[in-house]
């Protein structure tokens, strides 16, 4: 799993940043399943996807402020 670029985000649509959200929170949900039940090794991608979490809560909160 790598970090999205931000610059990537930017270029997305508040409809297509509350996709992406609901993706990454559902893909966070199942590395964490994977890692309490001993699945998966990598713990570094749980990190990345909370990371990717914060970033598209982020432009969305911009995108709605700048439209008020």
């Amino acid at each position: 799993m790598k970090a999205l670029s931000t610059k990537e985000l930017r270029s997305k649509k508040l409809e297509e940043l509350q996709d992406l959200l609901s993706k990454e929170r559902g893909a966070l949900f199942e590395d964490r399943r994977k890692l309490a039940f001993r699945e998966g090794k990598d713990t570094n991608v749980v990190k990345n996807r909370r990371h990717n979490v914060a970033r598209i809560l982020t432009l969305i909160t911009e995108m709605e402020k700048g439209s008020k």
